[in-house]
């Protein structure tokens, strides 16, 4: 496996490093193809994020976490990662589904989607989540503070059922995915419900030709 490891805000560690691989090829039990690992650790308002992202065949793996220590986020971006490879094992060792979905993958008209994950100032969220007895004076109105992009990255929207774009955002430890339908073409989106954690699918198609 090519394993690729980035430092973000502070200075590389030889020790971090032959930490990261050894966790990161444990993934060689479940997958007979894991081609690439990126881990990308950073510092980040005192907290030690770890993100792990392994790619086998059309699938991608990822896990997201963030702890006080850097070790503990590391363990903990891997678990996601192994949880959801003990449930989808099986599945993404099937050699004719994987080349299916590769395939697959030359009918795509190379469309992506940005994501962006935002940070909201503190009071935009005080507001959200408690109303204040009494409304204050009308007052000059104050600049608004910015709010801060605190990600950013393009998806590739490829063509697949329903079944695997759900597979596709748990492995991705998401709670959303975008895809291209394979049989209505359709850009859509299979999301994971807040209140019972059954899953969503939003579809973007355009209106009928009118008369």
């Amino acid at each position: 496996m090519q394993l690729n490891i980035t430092f973000r805000q502070f200075g590389s560690s030889d020790a971090l490093k032959e930490y990261a691989k050894e966790k990161v090829e444990r993934v060689n039990k479940y997958l007979d193809r894991a081609g690439e690992a990126h881990v990308v650790l950073s510092l980040e308002r005192h907290l030690h994020h770890a993100e792990i992202t392994i790619h086998s065949g059309a699938w991608v793996l990822r896990g997201r976490e963030k702890s006080e220590d850097m070790y503990a986020s590391i363990d903990l971006a891997m678990d996601k990662i192994e949880a959801q490879l003990r449930k989808y094992k099986e599945k993404i060792k099937n050699h004719h589904g994987r080349e299916r979905v590769h395939h697959r993958q030359g009918l795509v008209n190379t469309l992506k989607v940005r994501h962006k994950v935002f940070e909201l100032p503190g009071e935009f969220l005080d507001e959200a989540t408690e109303a204040p007895a009494v409304q204050p004076a009308p007052s000059a109105p104050a600049a608004q503070p910015a709010t801060r992009i605190v990600r950013t990255s393009d998806i590739t929207v490829k063509p697949m059922t329903v079944d695997e774009a759900v597979m596709q955002m748990n492995l991705l430890n998401q709670e959303f995915y975008v895809f291209q339908h394979d049989t209505t073409h359709e850009v859509c989106v299979v999301y994971r419900r807040k209140d019972d954690g059954q899953y969503g699918l939003i579809g973007v198609h355009a209106p009928p030709n009118a008369g």
